[in-house]
């Protein structure tokens, strides 16, 4: 692998870090933000709405946008939504105010969900280039971000340090990330692909239709729905779920989430070894059994020491879901970009619907009852993890590999 390459991935690597130690830096903090807002769990569920309609504006726009532009510029703008996200969350814990908080978190909706498609899509022609399975370690570092952004959260909440000079350190420090990072992405990966028309062999249907007719592809679209829903519920309500359904303190709720978020990435940094070694559709069966078992346990279980426990199983089910799906579906045919967003799109449908859904259900009846509907989900998923096949298939060509090895 040559140095452009490997700062390439690096830099992805960094891509990756920055929304996740956002992510958490929000989650560990909803209990305090929530407080400050004076918010009922309904309240909080159409807060988080405004992550779930920036999340698919941003998902619906972005493969026009890096059909159009490329993955760099779409990639930097969504980071930069991310990095004045948390700015703006901060100011409207400050003043108490619900609209800026929401504003907000539309923002970092907007901005991943943008980003989203055009960083796996890099990603993407970094495996092409490489001949590796590279996404779910790219997605490990997500995973780690919010590791680090979980512990810094707890140790805020646990010395009662202001949101606001909190979320600001944030923003200084994801900055400076970005700010190193940006310029080691080349311009013009994904730009104009499947803009020709393509057409079939009767000379009438582009391909890029074709894409919402492809059966895998929608299967794969089912995978991210549930996986994604596993993953989003957690980010959005497990501090909340802990300590409203299981009568744990804040600090340890937040540490809870810590625990998810650690699986998350022990999961993600060994699912590249896992996947060359067993293929997409053993891993992916195995996540979605791994994560209803432990969404069961942390439903069901009256024992908040155990339902604690089981998030480990929940994290690691969680982990590969999204970044497995997306890596199949960019090497599954022509115009990767499209196929991308195809199931990205469909995954974000978990992040439209899930938060007030959840937030409307455990506000009549009570968060661990609401989460039996990811329960639903995950269990599904175990069925549609055939869409698979049995290996990973590279697309790399020889001569590719042998000069970037």
């Amino acid at each position: 692998m040559n140095l452009a390459v490997r700062r390439r991935r690096a830099a992805l690597f960094v891509f990756f870090l920055i929304p996740g130690l956002s992510i958490s830096s929000w989650v560990t903090r909803t209990p305090d933000i929530r407080d400050r807002l004076g918010a009922s769990t309904a309240q909080m569920g159409l807060v988080l709405f405004g992550l779930s309609v920036g999340s698919m504006i941003g998902i619906l726009s972005s493969g026009r946008l890096v059909n159009r532009f490329g993955t760099r510029p779409v990639a930097g703008g969504g980071t930069v939504l991310i990095i004045l996200s948390m700015a703006v969350v901060g100011t409207g814990s400050t003043v108490s105010s619900a609209p800026l908080v929401t504003l907000g978190l539309f923002l970092f909706g907007a901005g991943t969900g943008a980003g989203e498609v055009a960083i796996n899509v890099d990603g993407a022609d970094v495996e092409r280039i490489t001949g590796k399975t590279v996404l779910p370690t790219l997605h490990g570092f997500f995973s780690l971000g919010t590791v680090v952004g979980a512990s810094l959260g707890i140790l805020c909440t646990a010395v009662s340090f202001p949101v606001h000079w909190h979320l600001a350190i944030v923003v200084l420090v994801t900055a400076g990330m970005f700010a190193y990072a940006y310029r080691f992405i080349p311009s013009g990966v994904g730009k104009d692909a499947g803009q020709a028309p393509e057409s079939d062999e009767t000379g009438a249907a582009p391909a890029r239709a074709k894409v919402w007719k492809d059966r895998s592809l929608l299967l794969m679209g089912g995978v991210i729905l549930a996986m994604a829903l596993a993953e989003g519920s957690a980010n959005d309500w497990l501090p909340l779920l802990m300590v409203d359904g299981h009568g744990m303190d804040p600090a340890l709720g937040s540490a809870v989430y810590a625990v998810f978020a650690a699986a998350m990435t022990i999961g993600r940094f060994g699912g590249s070894l896992l996947i060359d070694r067993l293929g997409r559709a053993a891993v992916v069966r195995a996540s979605a059994v791994s994560a209803t078992l432990g969404i069961a346990v942390v439903v069901f279980s009256d024992s908040a020491a155990l339902a604690g426990a089981a998030v480990l199983l929940w994290g690691m089910g969680a982990a590969l879901g999204f970044p497995v799906a997306l890596s199949a579906a960019g090497d599954s045919g022509p115009d990767s970009a499209a196929r991308v967003s195809l199931v990205a799109m469909i995954g974000y449908v978990a992040f439209l619907v899930g938060p007030p859904g959840l937030g409307f259900l455990g506000d009549h009846y009570s968060l661990r009852t609401a989460m039996t509907v990811v329960l639903a989900f995950t269990a599904v998923a175990v069925f549609l993890a055939p869409a698979f096949g049995t290996r990973r298939t590279t697309t790399s060509l020889p001569s590719e590999s042998a000069a970037s090895s």
